[in-house]
């Protein structure tokens, strides 16, 4: 039963999926609201994402908010910062979770993917035409998410479910800016050492309202220059269905661990640059491996964002981004470390992520497997 559950909430997903694909396919852009795809935390991006059935922490509000009563403690804490493009874009990431009971558990996340003092020089140039340095403002264009996330055991032994509201705010200086809101829906299944998890993210499609803010000189510059004047409008970011599947081998009494998982995105809005591309889903399949040592010491690495590359000779070749990252445990404190996008891949955001996790009050009961 619990096996046709998934079945049937896959199933129940692509149906609905493809309806909301074409109802929405002009006010769905690809790649709508993708900082909210980008990850957290050394540990899973050091095993390029594939966390979403294993996860059991303050970052599952994040990967999958149904992992959160798995916590192994009252209440844990995390943060992290990363930069690409060699510092210009600057990505933070704050994370707290609250175990209610043996059965639920509460989480917060806050995102902000940002690039500021950027030049504004549409007013480079006064009315008499000449140039006046003088007249460069500076702006900042960010992208804030916030995930208020609620999970519970459900009376399927080792299964749990989670959810996620989530606000988007979105702000180009004082140009524009948007306000979103959407859903996630995650699920668990835990039997024995293996770990069964789905995601579904912006489960009823995520809305964003824009709102331009141009002065009629900025107008003025815009028609000048050929470029539209920009429209207040609705934008949609479609659902997306991740799932995973992940096991645990112990090698005896020595301490030592192998976590292998392996995850697919099944994306809606259309044909996408992925190892399997189709219209209207894509699936994007990514997978990780964590070699821990006593709870103490981890080595990860993982394999990902495979694309195909049309070369110069219009010959095509298989691209494979791999992601490496290392992890220690001091008392109730976890530093992760992870080197991402290290493969030959179009315009790659190379970049070191380094965070940092809390555990307080640790709970003397650890999660139960199932027999």
């Amino acid at each position: 039963m619990k096996y046709s559950f998934f079945a049937a909430l896959t199933s129940s997903f692509l149906c609905y999926s493809s309806i909301c694909a074409q109802e929405s396919s002009t006010l769905a852009p690809k790649y709508s609201n993708e900082f909210l795809q980008i990850g957290i935390g050394g540990k899973a991006m050091g095993m390029s994402n594939a966390v979403v059935a294993s996860v059991d922490d303050v970052s599952s509000s994040y990967w999958n908010p149904a992992g959160l009563t798995r916590m192994t403690s009252k209440f844990q804490g995390a943060l992290m910062h990363s930069e690409y493009f060699a510092g210009i874009a600057k990505y933070d990431y704050l994370g707290i979770a609250y175990k209610i009971d043996d059965k639920s558990a509460i989480g917060f996340t806050a995102l902000r993917f940002g690039v500021d003092d950027i030049p504004n020089t549409t007013q480079l140039i006064d009315n008499n035409g000449n140039i006046d340095y003088d007249r460069i403002t500076r702006f900042t264009a960010a992208d804030y998410g916030f995930l208020f996330s609620y999970s519970r055991q459900l009376p399927i032994e080792g299964l749990t479910f989670g959810a996620n509201a989530k606000i988007i705010y979105r702000k180009i200086g004082d140009f524009a800016d948007a306000y979103g809101f959407g859903l996630d829906f995650g699920l668990q299944y835990k039997y024995k050492k293996w770990n069964f998890g789905a995601v579904m993210r912006d489960a009823v499609s995520t809305f964003n309202a824009w709102v331009f803010n141009l002065d009629e000189q900025t107008k003025e510059v815009f028609l000048a220059t050929g470029n539209e004047i920009p429209q207040n409008g609705l934008e949609l970011t479609l659902p997306r269905l991740i799932l995973g599947v992940h096991r645990q081998f112990d090698f005896g009494q020595k301490g030592f661990s192998i976590s292998p998982e392996i995850n697919a995105a099944i994306t809606t809005d259309g044909r996408r640059n992925v190892l399997i591309s189709a219209q209207p889903f894509s699936i994007e399949p990514y997978m990780g491996v964590q070699i821990g040592f006593k709870d103490i010491a981890f080595v990860r690495m993982g394999v990902g964002n495979m694309q195909r590359v049309t070369n110069f000779d219009n010959s095509q070749e298989l691209n494979i981004q791999p992601n490496i990252g290392v992890g220690f445990r001091i008392s109730k404190v976890y530093i992760d470390y992870a080197y991402t996008n290290i493969g030959n891949v179009s315009a790659a955001l190379y970049s070191h992520v380094i965070s940092l996790k809390v555990h307080l009050d640790r709970l003397s009961l650890k999660p139960q497997e199932n027999k």
